[in-house]
């Protein structure tokens, strides 16, 4: 996967690729001292149009304050022009979009009070994160070794940085095991969610998703709530335990990067038929029109980059 691209914006201009760079002793870098969001740019009939991207980006905000910065030299209005300029000025229409905000320049007695904030949105052309043959097919995923991080020893709403360690190793275990996602338990044993991404079952025609309580309140999760409602279904949310995974007759997960993607196999058991099932397939194609724009009572989460 190609990560090049024209211009970053960086702390308000637009800079070269290679430009984009930050110090070794920056401690974002050495602590993790940073929050992110991941976003996608469809290409629409109207042009580019980055998917609901002021709920990003008042979440990237939200996540800045939960990790204790206080003050930004930057309004959530800066922002969003800031990321539909860097879109604009690489020349892409279907790409990823990626926002940091980082401690720099202090810090090192681990209090963010002491540092300052940095910003940079880079861009990068990318498709489907799992693959495309997954969309019809679904993944093969395992109930992962490592648990999702209590909801009191790591803020479990905010897309801090050195959180995703804890997806990284759950990921890493997981392929290396010959699956493809891993799905993460919650401290009390029920199941939380995906390395990145939230999970959704179906049993007897309704759609049942975990709490909030442990995992990231996904945009993405949201939009989903709002299509199978829409379609007719009755979304639940409440404990689910490993078990009732495995008896379920689907399985999907969401996500910025996964976009909605069914899960054929947990813990070499099949689910329902072993491939994505009707009504995962049925969300998935709203979901993909609505990205695209195709579809006019979803347009209000296009925001077009113009």
């Amino acid at each position: 996967m190609g990560m090049e691209s024209k211009f970053i914006w960086k702390n308000g201009e637009l800079v070269p690729f290679e430009q984009a760079t930050i110090h070794f002793l920056t401690p974002a870098l050495h602590y993790g001292a940073a929050v992110f969001e991941g976003i996608r740019s469809y290409n629409t009939p109207k042009g580019p149009a980055i998917f609901r991207l002021r709920e990003h980006v008042e979440r990237l905000f939200d996540s800045a304050r939960v990790l204790g910065f206080r003050e930004f030299p930057w309004t959530v209005d800066e922002t969003i022009k800031a990321h539909k300029d860097t879109v604009r000025a690489n020349g892409f229409t279907d790409c990823y979009v990626r926002p940091l905000i980082y401690l720099d320049g202090g810090g090192w007695n681990l209090n963010v009070d002491y540092g300052k904030p940095s910003f940079m949105i880079a861009v990068w052309e990318w498709n489907n994160y799992l693959g495309e043959e997954a969309l019809a097919k679904g993944i093969r995923a395992n109930i992962s070794s490592f648990t999702r991080h209590h909801p009191n020893v790591s803020m479990t709403k905010a897309k801090i940085a050195g959180n995703y360690v804890n997806s990284v190793l759950a990921k890493t275990e997981s392929e290396r095991n010959g699956f493809q996602e891993a799905i993460l338990l919650d401290p009390q044993g029920y199941i939380a969610e995906c390395t990145g991404e939230n999970l959704f079952m179906v049993r007897d025609g309704k759609i049942i998703t975990p709490s909030t309580a442990p995992v990231l309140e996904g945009i993405t999760r949201q939009s989903i709530y709002t299509i199978a409602k829409d379609l007719g279904y009755e979304v639940i949310e409440m404990p689910v335990s490993r078990d009732q995974l495995y008896n379920a007759d689907e399985v999907f997960v969401c996500g910025t990067a996964a976009e909605v993607i069914g899960l054929s196999e947990i813990d070499f058991r099949k689910i329902g038929d072993g491939k994505s099932g009707k009504i995962t397939r049925e969300i998935q194609n709203v979901y993909h029109d609505a990205i695209r724009g195709k579809i006019a009572k979803y347009e209000s989460w296009c925001d077009y980059v113009g």
